[in-house]
C-alpha cells in the first residue's frame, strides 16, 4: 500500500487518509518498520476510508481545499441573495444564513427560522439552486414535506420536479 510520511516534531505517529491518498505523520527519527507496521495493522480502515472519499468524488468531483474555499466563498455571496430575493416573493421572513460543507443534504431549515445551505450547491446550475431555496422557505411555512408543502414550492417554481432532478444527476 503506497502512503506518504511527514516527519515533524511531533510525539506519536498518527494516520489519515485525505484525497484518496494515506498520511502517516510521524516524529523525527521513527524507523519505517515502526510506520510499516501501523500501516498494516490498519489496513482495513485505510480501505474503507479510501472508499468512502472515492465515492464521494465520484458524486462531487475531487473538491480539493482550495476549490472548497473558493466555492464556500461564492456560497457566502450567492445564497443570501437568493434567499433574500424568494423570502420577498415568499413574503417570509427567516432568522439566519449558514453556509456548511453538507454532503447529504444541500439545505435545511430550522424551526427557529435559521437556514443552512452547503457550499456544495455552487456545483449545480441556477435552477437546482433556486430550488433548494425556496424548498427551505416553504419550510418556515410548512415544517413537513407534504402536499401543501409542494404546493407552495410549486406556486413559486411551477417547474421544481424537473429543478429537483438536476440535483440527482
Amino acid at each position: 500500500m503506497d502512503y506518504q510520511v511527514v516527519y515533524s516534531g511531533r510525539k506519536t505517529l498518527s494516520l489519515c487518509v485525505k484525497d484518496c491518498k494515506v498520511i502517516v505523520k510521524a516524529p523525527y527519527g521513527t524507523k519505517n518498520v515502526k510506520i510499516e507496521s501501523l500501516v498494516l495493522s490498519h489496513e482495513k480502515w485505510i480501505l474503507k476510508h479510501i472508499e468512502k472519499q472515492k465515492k464521494k468524488c465520484e458524486r462531487f468531483g475531487n473538491v480539493t481545499d482550495k476549490r472548497a474555499e473558493e466555492l464556500r466563498a461564492l456560497a457566502k455571496e450567492v445564497l443570501p441573495q437568493k434567499t433574500a430575493y424568494y423570502a420577498n416573493i415568499m413574503g417570509l421572513r427567516y432568522n439566519r444564513i449558514t453556509i456548511t460543507s453538507a454532503k447529504k443534504r444541500f439545505g435545511s431549515c430550522s424551526s427557529k427560522g435559521n437556514l443552512n445551505f452547503s457550499y456544495l450547491l455552487m456545483l449545480y446550475p441556477d435552477e437546482a439552486i433556486d430550488y433548494v431555496v425556496v424548498h427551505e422557505l416553504a419550510h418556515l411555512i410548512e415544517m413537513n414535506h407534504s402536499k401543501n408543502f409542494y404546493k407552495i414550492v410549486e406556486n413559486i417554481l411551477p417547474d421544481y420536479k424537473e429543478r429537483k432532478k438536476l440535483l440527482e444527476k
